[in-house]
């Protein structure tokens, strides 16, 4: 059985908000409980961990533990604090709008390669992107049928992880997404296409616009594949 880490412990700086970001009300509850709510309908997972801020407390019926400085020293902590599971999903908290069936096909797509040792969400990239140098002067124009941009949750077998997450705060810090720790050791990746609605909450802006796709949800609107 998996077990499941969600990554809460930022301060939502960006945000604007007087609580840390996963702490900010979110159609009526914390932005945190849309993802918990979200894994517990995932049969797979048997256990969920919590990164926290400082001080604060894990909701009814999941783990807590006190988050990192940064991201990957978080996904750490929570794994050091799971229980046995294998494999791992590991999903921001900041993506409140995740559909169980998306944590599903992810951790389907790992089960079903042997080869792979982690496989993630992701959403094809539909805007042309352009590299350019540190005075913005382009240097080429990529092809964006091979670019995807990557989301969570993000799916790992456990001794993949373990091992990724065993180098020094500065190759923590460079870490954008865990996937990306295992790339570096040669380890095997695989993209699971999913909506663009499982956006990150960034800015108030973003805040806004899930509270938007919840109230449709609410509504009967389907939620997104």
């Amino acid at each position: 059985m998996a077990v499941a880490l969600i990554v809460a412990a930022g301060s939502g700086e960006r945000l604007g908000a007087s609580v840390p970001k996963a702490l900010v009300p979110l159609y009526g509850r914390p932005m945190l409980q849309w993802s918990i709510d979200a894994l517990r309908r995932v049969p797979a997972i048997e256990e969920i961990v919590v990164s926290l801020p400082e001080g604060a407390g894990p909701p009814e019926g999941v783990k807590g533990v006190r988050g990192g400085t940064v991201r990957s020293e978080s996904v750490r902590l929570a794994l050091a604090a799971a229980g046995p599971g294998d494999p791992v999903l590991v999903h921001d908290a900041a993506r409140p709008l995740l559909a169980p069936q998306v944590a599903e096909r992810v951790l389907g797509a790992l089960a079903g390669d042997h080869g792979l040792d982690a496989a993630i969400a992701a959403a094809p990239v539909s805007d042309t992107v352009k590299r350019a140098d540190a005075h913005g002067k382009v240097l080429e124009t990529l092809d964006r049928s091979c670019l995807w941009a990557v989301q969570t949750p993000q799916a790992f077998r456990r001794e993949a992880l373990e091992r990724a997450l065993a180098v020094g705060p500065a190759e923590l810090a460079r870490a954008t997404d865990d996937a990306w720790l295992v790339e570096r050791l040669g380890g095997s990746v695989a993209v699971v296409e999913c909506s663009e609605q499982n956006f990150k909450v960034t800015t108030a802006r973003d805040l806004r616009l899930a509270e938007l796709v919840l109230a449709e949800r609410s509504a009967g609107s389907a939620g997104p594949d």
